[in-house]
């Protein structure tokens, strides 16, 4: 009998076995949060109101308060947690199957004939030689004589593309590599060093090799270029009532104490106070 029981299956075993469920990604992203209503507000909040409150006071993104430590709510109604954000595009294809099914194979389109292009010289040509020279007989005559240009005069006409060589790359040149190491080891400054170290070098050497020419004679022309001729200043004008009056008072017995007392006032106007430097002196 124990045999009996082991060598019989399990009938749970041919129940087929529930797929995984996927979450969409509204439950792995969940949408931004709802707007507020009545219900979500308690005492002690920012937006708690006082006296009449409805839903649509909390839809106003200028009344609602932001929250401390919350992120700042929504005032537009957004859908449920079952709603799916973005688009969902069902496959039109058929898949693997269908693919290895057939081939789509790329149908070409029938082309139209070439079109000759006309030849012009040879039909001006002919309307001149039957004496045809107006636009409107020039017009009829090529009406009557549409000549053609054949395909092999067409490709002669036609220019051939230049010849490029086969290992040519098309397209930008690349920028070379920045050189690191050159940068580092302020190779750059080095070489403007040397540089300018060799510019001065050369400019001395210009210099000692500069041949110093003599002093040169001044000549007749010269010197009356450079000659000012002196301008007379004219004496001030004085009234003359006022010329021929002399001192009223004369403090000094002789010239010669003037001058003195004169030299002596201008070797102490550095150490007198007073804008005219003659009042008491400055040090103690």
């Amino acid at each position: 009998m124990p045999e009996a029981k082991s060598s019989r299956k399990d009938p749970t075993q041919w129940k087929k076995k529930k797929e995984p469920v996927r979450r969409t990604v509204s439950q792995i992203c969940p949408p931004p949060r709802r707007p507020l209503t009545v219900a979500d507000i308690r005492p002690g909040m920012e937006n708690q109101r006082l006296g009449v409150v409805r839903d649509s006071m909390f839809q106003n993104p200028l009344i609602v308060k932001a929250e401390l430590g919350k992120p700042r709510e929504r005032s537009c109604s957004l859908p449920g947690v079952d709603f799916n954000y973005g688009l969902y595009i069902r496959g039109l294809d058929g898949g693997v199957p269908e693919a290895i099914g057939h081939w789509n194979v790329y149908k070409q389109q029938p082309t139209c004939p070439h079109e000759l292009t006309r030849d012009y010289i040879a039909m001006n040509r002919g309307a001149v030689k039957a004496g045809l020279v107006t636009a409107r007989e020039n017009i009829l005559y090529r009406r009557l004589n549409d000549l053609r240009i054949s395909d092999q005069d067409d490709r002669r006409q036609k220019k051939e593309p230049p010849a490029l060589p086969p290992n040519m790359t098309f397209g930008i040149q690349a920028r070379p590599s920045t050189p690191f190491f050159d940068l580092l080891q302020h190779r750059y400054q080095q070489l403007w060093v040397q540089e300018q170290k060799a510019a001065q070098k050369a400019i001395k050497l210009e210099k000692k090799q500069k041949v110093v020419l003599g002093k040169q004679c001044e000549t007749r022309s010269s010197l009356l270029r450079k000659y000012k001729p002196p301008v007379k200043l004219d004496a001030l004008w004085h009234m003359p009532h006022f010329q021929k009056v002399g001192p009223h008072l004369d403090t000094f017995p002789t010239e010669a104490d003037r001058q003195r007392a004169f030299k002596v006032h201008q070797e102490e106007r550095a150490v007198r106070q007073g804008t005219l430097r003659m009042g008491n002196y400055t040090h103690p």
